[in-house]
C-alpha cells in the first residue's frame, strides 16, 4: 500500500509549484518558472554555481534574434550578475519596443535539452509565459529531497506531457436555457487535475446520424463580457440559437482560453495587439504558436456521449481536420459567419489570412 503520488499527480502537483514560484527537479535539472521567480530564489540559484540558462521558446528566439540552436527552443546563458529584471525582459515582451536591444544573447548549443524541453511545457500548461530559468545539476533526487523539492522523472514526465489526458464524466443534469427548455449540461473532467471541460446537449440527439455541434473555445471576454474585439460571443449564441431552432444539438465549451494560453496570456496579447501587432504577432512574441489548442478533446467527449458524426458549426477548416484525424466523421460544415465590427474586423482579416478561417 502506498499514498504517494504517481507521475501524473506528480507533475500536476509541479504545475502548482512553478505557479507559486517554488523549483521544482526535473531529471538533474532544478526548473524555476521566470514568471513567478522572485529575486532571492534567483541569488540561491546563481549561487549553486553551474552554468544556469534561460529557456525559451524558439518563437521568443526568433522575436529577440537569439539563435535556437534546439529548432523549438534556445538556451539563452545567464550572465553572472543577471538581475531579476534583466530575466523576466527576456521572457516578458511587455517591454520590447521601449527596450528592444536586449543583447546580444548567448545561447548554447552542445548538451542535452530535454530537461529544458519539458519546463516550457509546464510553463505552458500551468497557463504561465513559456520561459523557465534551467540548471543542470549531478543529483537531481538527491537535490529535490534535501529542499524538500517536488522531482519528476525526465522521461516519464515528457511522455505523459505529450499525451493528452484521459476525460471523464462526473456529472449531468437538466438546464433549461433560453434558446430550449430540452437542455441538459454534461460536465468531463481529466485525470490530470486540469480544467474541467463541458457539454450542452439540446434535446435528445439520435446517436446514430450526425449532430449538429459547435466546438467553442471558452472565451471569458467576449462570451461574459460582450468584447467586441472577438466574435465569439455572437458565435456562442448563434451556435445555441441554431440549436434550439432545430430542436437538438451538442455545443461542447472547452476551456481553452485565449486560442489554449489562458486568460492572463492572452490580456498579455491583447497589450501587444495595442502596439500595433497582430493576434498571431502577439502570440509569437510570448513564446506561444499561433493556436495551442488541441480540438481532440472534442472528439474524445463525443465519443464518450455516443456520438460519431457531426455536423460541425464552424469557420476553422483545422476543427475539420482534427475531428476527422480523430475518428469523427464530418458530415457538413456549417458557416457561422457572425459578430463583424469595426472593432475586430483586423482580426478577423488576420484569422482568415493566416490561420485559414473561411469567414
Amino acid at each position: 500500500m502506498t499514498f504517494a503520488p504517481d507521475t501524473i499527480e506528480t507533475i500536476a502537483r509541479a504545475r502548482a509549484d512553478l505557479r507559486m514560484g517554488v523549483a521544482v527537479v526535473i531529471g538533474d535539472a532544478v526548473v524555476l518558472a521566470t514568471e513567478t521567480l522572485d529575486a532571492q530564489r534567483l541569488r540561491d540559484l546563481l549561487a549553486l554555481g553551474g552554468t544556469p540558462s534561460l529557456a525559451i521558446t524558439g518563437r521568443r528566439a526568433e522575436t529577440l534574434k537569439a539563435r535556437a540552436y534546439d529548432g523549438d527552443l534556445a538556451r539563452v546563458i545567464l550572465p553572472p550578475d543577471a538581475t531579476l529584471a534583466w530575466v523576466q525582459s527576456i521572457a516578458d515582451p511587455a517591454d520590447d519596443l521601449r527596450n528592444p536591444m536586449k543583447g546580444p544573447l548567448a545561447t548554447e548549443r552542445e548538451s542535452d535539452c530535454a530537461a529544458h524541453r519539458v519546463a516550457l511545457d509546464l510553463c505552458k500548461s500551468s497557463r504561465l509565459l513559456p520561459a523557465a530559468v534551467v540548471l543542470l545539476i549531478e543529483d537531481g533526487p538527491g537535490f529535490a529531497e534535501n529542499n524538500r523539492l517536488t522531482w519528476i522523472d525526465l522521461e516519464t514526465a515528457a511522455g505523459h506531457l505529450q499525451n493528452r489526458s484521459p476525460l471523464h464524466p462526473v456529472v449531468q443534469a437538466r438546464l433549461p436555457m433560453e434558446v430550449s427548455e430540452a437542455g441538459r449540461l454534461h460536465i468531463f473532467r481529466p485525470e490530470d487535475g486540469g480544467e474541467e471541460h463541458y457539454a450542452i446537449e439540446i434535446g435528445r440527439p439520435d446517436r446514430s446520424q450526425p449532430v449538429l455541434c459547435r466546438l467553442h473555445s471558452a472565451c471569458f471576454t467576449g462570451d461574459l463580457m460582450g468584447s467586441l474585439k472577438c466574435d465569439c460571443g455572437p458565435q456562442l449564441r448563434a451556435a445555441l440559437a441554431q440549436m434550439g431552432h432545430e430542436g437538438h444539438g451538442v455545443l461542447l465549451y472547452l476551456n481553452q482560453e485565449g486560442r489554449g494560453i489562458g486568460l492572463t496570456n492572452k490580456m498579455r496579447a491583447y497589450s501587444l495587439q495595442d502596439q500595433g501587432f497582430d493576434t498571431v504577432e502577439a502570440n509569437h512574441r510570448l513564446g506561444f504558436e499561433d493556436d495551442e489548442r488541441d480540438f481532440r478533446l472534442g472528439s474524445d467527449i463525443l465519443k464518450s456521449m455516443g456520438f460519431s458524426a457531426v455536423r460541425l458549426l464552424t469557420n476553422n477548416p483545422r476543427k475539420v481536420e482534427m475531428m476527422r484525424t480523430s475518428g469523427i466523421e464530418v458530415a457538413e460544415r456549417v458557416a457561422l459567419a457572425v459578430g463583424e465590427n469595426r472593432h475586430n474586423a483586423a482580426y478577423l482579416a488576420t484569422k482568415a489570412k493566416k490561420s485559414g478561417h473561411l469567414l
